[in-house]
């Protein structure tokens, strides 16, 4: 026993006096070691000024070519032939098209739920899970003949963010933050050669797990995805159905009792085709307790030309444009088109024209141009060329950014409905307003941190009014946000020619990727704008303090400090295996043909052709 640890003991003073020598002559050596790494990689290095500036704004990237590739590959689950895009709630290209982004969330790690309605969950546990989330994310279903990109970037854009985030690792911010954290020394000492090629064999055996396990990408508040379901009101004639209910809709979930489909198809029958409402008509399990998201964010193309006209790579939404929807019906004789003079007609289909124009004039009179109005749907029955129209339905889309102008619309309108049913002998029998729902503000904190971002990434942008809704809307009304959710924003991308809702739908590989980064990277980011600063470090890190620190640029990453006994590893692991494990991995090949600064150097730089299995090295 003596014996034995006696040769412990002189081992481990020898690798000790190893270790120290080395550190010792770094400093005399920087310039020898600087060329031998200059040699080894190509390329020119420069020392970093400081380990503590952080590189992360500039070093998160985000693949735009495999985020397009995912664009892509998802519009094949479509019920109408490319370049269209058709996907109705709880169809049967819906459930698919599901079950791929379920496949993703899978692949990236995150913990995955969903609701009785179908709204579906993705979550990264943050390492204070006890506060509420950050939740971003948009929806997946398809008008009939529409585009690609309308909510599905705004699904796999927040993907991607997570995805960036967590393959993201500074490599020579670790070695440089452990050793000034164990030994408190100078910087310039990771120009040691052996510590610089020891990362190279980061990823073999006990290093690799113990260098996994302290240096982790974890976001301080959890960060979640989510997929709402039936943002489009294509089925049951109900837009952004998920996040109202989210929001806690009781009237709505009330109602989905008695709706059905032009199939008369029954909304929980419907969902319990894609294998949702397994309780039957109690959905109350889908409303969400006051407080459980910190903040919402999405990201969405901007459905409009403002953006492309102008040059300009990123809209901040300041606001959403207030929506209100109304249902009218008119009744009549009907009657032969030949045989039913004018003067004694009740025609219902020429009071609904009618009603069509008095929607125009209306919205014209308001005096804003912020004010707008569509009759969107318009049916006739019975619908032939010789019959007089007997019924006539309308659907009406009123919006603008101030509520009490548009509200005053609605009720000129309704009084127009009356007067020409009167006038031309037909009943009015229905006037229903579906939908009367308020504008909704960002919050100051996150158009402020945005904007931020933009110049820091040299991005244009523009303060925008959101003029279509989307779930963000009711995000931002719900009691499921902290302070009413009033730390909500979307953010717009440009869209070719403003073209939405149609096949010619298109924004551009850049452009996404801009919005993913200038956004929803940098949204998570930071301090108050999101509440998700992050830290490295697994199970033995302490949690970063946050006082004082920018909205947008994450906390100084302390990481916990390695002991002697794992910069000796570092040391044994390269002295004995590193030319070895660098052929074996086909990792020197990779490392040659690619820069190698101490600042900014990531995983995804140097394994550029990493397999996508378990034995990858995610983050």
């Amino acid at each position: 026993m003596a014996s034995e640890a006696l040769s412990r003991a002189t081992l481990f003073l020898s690798l000790l006096f190893l270790l120290c020598a080395i550190f010792f002559t770094s400093g005399h050596e920087e310039d020898s070691t600087r060329r031998t790494m200059e040699q080894f990689s190509g390329y020119p290095v420069e020392p970093p000024a400081s380990h503590l500036v952080s590189s992360q704004s500039s070093s998160l990237s985000v693949d735009a070519e495999g985020l397009q590739r995912q664009i892509d590959e998802l519009s094949a689950f479509s019920d109408t032939p490319a370049p269209s895009v058709t996907r109705i709630l709880y169809s049967e290209k819906d459930v698919l098209a599901r079950r791929y982004i379920k496949d993703i969330m899978g692949h990236l790690g995150l913990s995955i739920r969903e609701d009785a309605i179908g709204n579906i969950f993705a979550r990264w546990e943050g390492y204070e899970a006890e506060l509420s989330a950050v939740a971003t994310g948009s929806h997946i279903d398809a008008i009939p003949y529409s585009g690609k990109y309308d909510g599905v970037v705004g699904v796999l854009g927040a993907l991607e963010a997570i995805n960036a985030l967590k393959r993201h690792v500074n490599l020579m911010d670790i070695i440089c933050a452990c050793i000034e954290e164990s030994l408190k020394l100078k910087c310039h000492v990771i120009y040691s050669s052996t510590l610089h090629v020891s990362v190279c064999v980061w990823g073999f055996n006990s290093l690799s797990n113990h260098l996994s396990e302290v240096s982790g990408f974890l976001p301080k508040r959890s960060l979640e995805v989510i997929l709402f379901t039936s943002e489009e009101p294509t089925r049951f004639g109900i837009s952004c159905l998920g996040s109202r209910l989210l929001a806690g809709s009781k009237p709505l979930a009330e109602s989905l009792k008695v709706t059905v489909d032009g199939q008369n198809t029954s909304f929980f029958d419907a969902a319990a085709f894609a294998g949702y409402a397994k309780n039957g008509g109690d959905i109350s399990s889908v409303f969400m307790k006051k407080g459980h998201y910190f903040a919402f964010l999405e990201l969405h193309i901007e459905q409009g030309p403002i953006l492309e006209k102008e040059g300009i790579p990123i809209g901040v939404v300041t606001a959403i444009a207030a929506p209100a929807s109304i249902k009218v019906r008119f009744e009549g004789s009907g009657g032969h088109a030949g045989a039913v003079l004018m003067p004694t007609r009740n025609d219902a289909g020429l009071a609904a024209a009618e009603l069509s124009l008095a929607v125009e004039k209306h919205v014209l009179d308001s005096g804003s141009v912020d004010t707008v109005g569509t009759v969107g749907i318009l049916e006739l029955h019975p619908g032939a060329i010789n019959s007089i129209p007997s019924k006539s339905n309308l659907e009406i889309d009123t919006r603008d950014i101030d509520e009490s102008r548009r509200n005053e619309v609605i009720e000129k309108i309704h009084q127009s409905a009356v007067k020409i049913a009167e006038k031309r002998g037909v009943k009015l029998s229905e006037f229903k307003i579906v939908n009367q729902d308020p504008p909704a503000r960002s919050d100051d904190m996150i158009i402020n941190a945005t904007v931020t971002t933009s110049q820091q990434l040299n991005l244009s942008h523009k303060l925008m009014i959101s003029r279509a809704y989307h779930d963000s809307l009711f995000m931002a009304r719900s009691s499921c946000c902290t302070n009413t959710c009033l730390n909500l924003n979307a953010h717009h991308l440009p869209a070719a020619a403003g073209y939405s809702h149609k096949p010619e739908e298109y924004a551009s590989p850049m452009d996404i990727a801009n919005g993913v980064k200038g956004s929803l990277l940098h949204g998570f980011l930071s301090r108050d704008g999101t509440g998700a600063a992050t830290r490295r470090g697994g199970r033995r890190g302490a949690p970063v303090k946050e006082e004082g620190e920018d909205l947008i640029r994450p906390p100084v990453r302390v990481l916990p400090p390695l002991g002697l006994w794992d910069l000796l590893l570092l040391e044994v692991v390269y002295a004995l295996s590193v030319g070895h494990a660098l052929e074996r991995s086909g990792l020197a090949r990779e490392v040659r043909r690619q820069p190698f600064p101490p600042a900014g150097c990531t995983v995804e730089k140097i394994m550029t052709k990493r397999k996508k299995d378990d034995s990858a090295i995610i983050l």
